[in-house]
């Protein structure tokens, strides 16, 4: 019987485009990601938080991260973050997701349309964010989202969620 080789979360991110100069990147792209999708799937909500769970976790961490130069700062994190591209980070989490996750038979998606809180500027005249949301009800996972185009409405958003 041959058996199915083992996929990691890294190689559902392997093709994620590391934004950083060589020469500053003092942590891996692939300990930074997993660390924050475990503080979040842990209730994190900033990056304050992710590096405080990553300091608590970093024995239990270490068993599969490499961490060479320990856990990374809450400004490194956000750096990271804010520098990644959102459409190829969002195609490599939703690989790593759906090769994890199954549904179940009968089980219903969700799709719900929010407007972003503070997302606007009066002043500026900045029209608030709307986003549409596909959401697998028994396992409580969002399984994907997108932004609304500014000319249009939920409606057009949900087939290319």
């Amino acid at each position: 019987m041959k058996l199915k080789p083992k996929i990691t979360i890294a190689d559902h991110f392997s093709d994620l485009e590391d934004p950083r100069v060589e020469r500053t990147r003092h942590h891996q792209l692939i300990d930074i990601i997993t660390l924050s999708i475990c503080a979040v799937i842990c209730g994190a909500d900033t990056w304050v938080d992710i590096e405080s769970y990553g300091r608590a976790k970093y024995e239990w961490l270490k068993k599969f991260l490499e961490l060479p130069n320990g856990i990374p700062s809450h400004d490194t994190i956000a750096r990271v973050f804010s520098r990644l591209n959102p459409e190829q980070f969002q195609k490599c989490f939703l690989s790593w997701i759906q090769s994890i996750s199954c549904l179940n038979p009968g089980e219903v998606i969700a799709l719900d349309g929010k407007t972003l809180r503070h997302s606007y500027d009066r002043g500026g005249n900045k029209k608030a964010i709307h986003m549409v949301s596909a959401w697998a009800t028994s396992q409580r996972l969002v399984l994907g989202q997108v932004k609304v185009d500014k000319k249009s409405n939920e409606i057009t958003a949900i087939p290319a969620l």
